[in-house]
């Protein structure tokens, strides 16, 4: 499975000023977040695989020292939060943080279910926010208007202090500058937790100054909206555990094009693989001779990429490129209390955990031994193959899209992927709750460590193309339309 910066990389937990936060956030102690930061550091040091993968040891426990620092006296919950996001930022992976959904309900009702979510969706095109979709009733924030002033602030400068609360695996600034764009596809996105922590507003009112493309800039007041109010306005007429997260269509003549903005399929008792198996047959009586496949929302779950594959190849596929670690065999005794997963064969890996060096065990369980295996599986789909990618693409999707592109199966098509080439962790996980300030964060304990040296990067499209405001504007896919004219050109 599966969700900084140079920097962050030389930054400690108290680097970056905080604001003053309301006065109703409720107020911890210094001496229980002392405690908090002492557990925090045994289970990151004993468990999280990637502690070091960016960072020296010296780095690591200055990082440490200075949490501790800052949770020395006393503070609000929001400030607490900020302050643990921002040192889990400074690990430089893209599963570890304070998890919005994993909180506490009192948490999540303290800190994020407030009116102060933009009333519209946008993303950042190189440090400029690009209106997606209206939310507030003003047609001035039509999709491609450009926000040029956002409450009296430059979005850039905004951007740039967000920027170190993001997650993001190594250096990849593409994927935490996405990370803080707002697609309305979940309840709670990271703008909507960490902007009005930042910057609170008092009155719950966006003013901004809203530019169209090749327009004037007018300016805009807007009513903040709640998280549920968003996802009323995205929500299906009728959704319900086993509607499909995904669909087939046939835009062009022969050519099929699977939309997929979430591969998290675990929560729900849609059948994807009946899902695929029906896909593929409908491409295949349909002659189709071009697939798209659109991934460009998706930041990852389980590997259903899998069962694409399978479709693509007519051998098996086997992939060694990378090694999978953990660093114990079994979690001590005094961190179990704290600890909380879905599966506890993660408590003791047992003999499948082989010894490596001083810091890791390599990972071995029955059929790990020749690495990941993908068997063929019909029918088989030998048309063109393109990828529609977005620097979301971070775990699960990453690992697909490197699999298509180093294989030769298709080609990738739009943005540089999230993720990182010199490995992600994941696979596996805990969910660390700290007793005294009662703040989760997600601890992965599966790292993938590349057998060659690789850059510090996500991956490279074949054929880039960027979206663009007067696309947006003119309700153009400039992407999906670049895929669909090389599937015609053949």
């Amino acid at each position: 499975m599966t969700t900084r910066r140079t920097f962050l990389a030389a930054a400690g937990a108290a680097a970056l000023p905080l604001p003053g936060f309301a006065q109703a956030t409720p107020v911890l102690r210094g001496a229980d977040l002392r405690g908090d930061a002492a557990i925090l550091r045994q289970a990151y040091e004993t468990l999280h695989p990637g502690l070091l993968r960016y960072a020296t040891p010296g780095e690591t426990q200055a990082r440490f020292d200075a949490l501790e620092q800052a949770f020395s006296r006393d503070q609000s919950l929001a400030e607490a939060y900020l302050r643990l996001s921002q040192f889990l930022a400074t690990i430089r992976c893209g599963h570890t943080y304070a998890n919005f959904f994993n909180q506490r309900r009192a948490v999540r009702e303290a800190l994020f279910e407030r009116a102060d979510k933009p009333p519209f969706c946008f993303i950042w095109l190189e440090g400029r926010m690009i209106v997606t979709r209206n939310l507030s009733g003003d047609p001035r924030l039509a999709p491609g208007a450009e926000i040029v002033r956002l409450n009296g602030m430059a979005p850039a400068r905004v951007l740039r202090t967000l920027m170190a609360y993001a997650r993001a695996d190594g250096g990849n600034d593409a994927k935490r500058a996405a990370f803080l764009s707002v697609s309305g596809l979940n309840r709670l996105e990271a703008f909507d937790v960490f902007y009005p922590l930042v910057y609170p507003m008092a009155d719950g009112v966006y003013r901004l100054r809203v530019r169209a493309p090749g327009g004037r800039s007018q300016s805009v007041e807007a009513a903040a909206i709640t998280p549920a109010q968003r996802s009323e306005a995205f929500a299906a007429p009728a959704s319900s555990g086993d509607a499909p997260l995904w669909t087939l269509s046939f835009p062009a003549p022969r050519c099929a094009l699977l939309t997929m903005p979430n591969w998290v399929t675990y929560n729900t008792s849609w059948n994807w693989r009946d899902f695929l198996d029906d896909a593929f047959a409908q491409i295949a009586d349909r002659r189709a001779s071009g697939l798209i496949v659109d991934l460009r929302d998706n930041e990852g779950g389980e590997d259903c990429g899998d069962e694409i594959i399978a479709r693509l190849i007519d051998r098996d596929l086997v992939s060694n490129a990378y090694e999978r670690r953990v660093r114990y065999r079994k979690t001590p005794d005094a961190l179990n209390p704290y600890l909380e997963t879905w599966d506890n064969s993660f408590r003791d890996w047992g003999d499948a955990a082989e010894p490596l060096d001083d810091r890791f065990f390599r990972l071995r369980r029955e059929g790990d031994d020749a690495g990941k295996r993908i068997t063929p599986k019909g029918p088989r789909f030998s048309g063109a193959v393109i990828v529609l990618t977005s620097a979301q693409n971070s775990s699960a999707t990453f690992q697909f899209a490197k699999l298509v592109q180093e294989n030769g199966l298709g080609r990738l098509l739009g943005g540089a992927t999230g993720g990182n080439r010199r490995g992600i962790n994941g696979g596996a996980f805990f969910f660390l709750r700290l007793p005294g300030s009662g703040l989760e964060c997600d601890l992965p304990l599966i790292g993938t460590f590349p057998t060659t040296p690789q850059p510090d990067a996500g991956l490279l499209p074949d054929i880039a193309v960027a979206p663009t405001a007067q696309a947006l504007a003119a309700g153009r896919d400039a992407q999906l339309e670049a895929a669909l004219a090389l599937i015609a050109r053949g």
